[in-house]
């Protein structure tokens, strides 16, 4: 069988891969053939079960690539520091602080570099770049004022995978509050100062502009409808931290007399082209308003788990409307294998209940769902004329060996890991091979070293 492909405007096939079986949204497919020409999907091809001439095999299960929506690449500095001792999200933030503080444009490129490699061997072929380290130390502006900006999109190009860099508007210390110290390197001082410098910014080929509203706390009330057009008018993503931690919800009822999401939509923030991260401690109007709106929710478990967030009410926000993308946000570890599974486990201890989505749900939540959130709906799908995005997992390592293969979506997001990726394809170039990085040799090295530069 041949899934007919759209038309292609004459692009020659440019690469053809085999997977010896492939997760095609419902079922698992044995034997399918995936011709690739102009970086998409130009033929899908099944019942094909031996490698035809020419094409690289694909060993194990096959999925759409994996998009990590929301991320902040320089805590990956921060991976084990911070798990001794104590503490709370507050305390957390004041080791965060001190390691922003260290980063200069040249130590950011090479920390990110290393981080978007690990992503590309964990699956991952798009990033969501929250990126508010914006100045120099004390805020002072770079002579390229997109300087950080633009040292992460080098480094996602480097490493071999897409990103959306969503700039974010990061302009007080909580409501009423000038930036303190730690936070002069991100504030532009007015949304509409972010909006002049966030405007200089090219995308293009591997890279996608957006934007981001840090959170209410930061954002004055009367500057978030700025941030609002400037995305609009671009039709171009808006992604917000929204009641991660219930101080949060306190300071802003104390402020406005009404929750954060009721305050972002009174603002024009909420809508199909925003999605809102963590929105942790929701109430009843709360999740009505993201999911009457369209607006999407990313999880982040592992995360809000070594914060000690909470559990935000996933499933309810789903019900409601809300489309549910995954990210590893702080990188305490890099995998959307457990991202996924997390979000469907940590409902079950909530609730005791078991069964809140399907493998193949999970599996639209770490992909299709995800690229759409980052402004790419034509991927995180196995079919004519989507991105030719994908990453393979061994079905015989010890974590996935045993299950038989009509199972393997169900092995894929409840018994494998980062570990098991074996390739990652972005628009059809072989980025991951055979478990190894093929533009940087030796990424757990690039990663011991990026860190070390940044603590000197």
């Amino acid at each position: 069988m041949q899934l007919t492909p759209p038309p292609t405007g004459g692009a020659p096939v440019t690469a053809t891969y085999w997977a010896s079986h492939a997760w095609l949204g419902t079922h698992v497919e044995p034997g399918v053939v995936l011709d690739v020409a102009g970086g998409r999907i130009a033929a899908v091809r099944t019942g094909v079960h031996a490698p035809p001439p020419g094409a690289t095999a694909l060993r194990g299960l096959t999925l759409p690539g994996l998009a990590n929506t929301h991320s902040h690449a320089f805590h990956r500095a921060l991976r084990s520091t911070t798990q001794a001792g104590a503490g709370t999200f507050w305390t957390w933030r004041e080791l965060m602080y001190r390691v922003a503080a260290l980063l200069t444009p040249d130590t950011y490129y090479d920390l990110a570099r290393a981080t978007y490699a690990e992503m590309a061997l964990a699956g991952i072929t798009s990033v969501g770049e929250f990126h508010y380290l914006h100045h120099g130390p004390g805020g002072t502006p770079y002579d390229h004022p997109n300087a950080m900006g633009e040292a992460l999109i080098a480094a996602a190009d480097e490493a071999g995978i897409r990103i959306t860099l969503l700039d974010t508007a990061y302009l007080a210390a909580g409501f009423g509050e000038k930036p303190n110290r730690h936070q002069l390197r991100f504030s532009d001082t007015t949304a509409e100062a972010w909006a002049e410098r966030a405007s200089l910014l090219k995308g293009g080929g591997h890279a996608l502009i957006g934007a981001a509203v840090h959170s209410v706390r930061a954002v004055p009330a009367g500057q978030l409808a700025t941030v609002a057009a400037w995305a609009r008018e671009r039709e171009a993503p808006l992604h917000v931290h929204l009641s991660e931690q219930t101080a949060e919800n306190d300071a802003c009822a104390a402020a406005h007399g009404c929750t954060p999401t009721r305050l972002l939509a009174d603002h024009g923030v909420l809508g199909p082209r925003t999605t809102a991260v963590h929105s942790t401690h929701l109430s009843a109007e709360d999740i009505d308003l993201l999911g009457s709106s369209g607006t999407g929710t990313c999880m982040c478990p592992t995360t809000e788990r070594d914060l000690a967030d909470g559990i935000g009410p996933a499933a309810a926000l789903q019900r409601a409307g809300s489309p549910l993308s995954l990210g590893s946000d702080s990188h305490a570890v890099i995998d959307l294998f457990e991202e996924a599974r997390a979000m469907e486990l940590d409902e079950r201890l909530r609730t005791r209940a078991r069964g809140h989505w399907t493998a193949a749900a999970l599996l639209r939540a770490a992909s299709a769902d995800g690229h759409a959130a980052l402004g790419r709906p034509d991927a995180g799908r196995l079919e004519p004329g989507a991105a030719a995005d994908l990453t393979t997992i061994a079905l015989d390592s010890v974590r996935t060996a045993g299950p038989v293969p009509r199972m393997a979506a169900q092995v894929a997001v409840f018994a494998a890991s980062a570990a098991d990726v074996r390739h990652t394809v972005v628009a059809g170039r072989h980025i991951v091979r055979d478990g190894e990085h093929t533009r940087i040799p030796d990424v757990p090295q690039a990663l011991a070293s990026a860190v070390a530069a940044v603590y000197g």
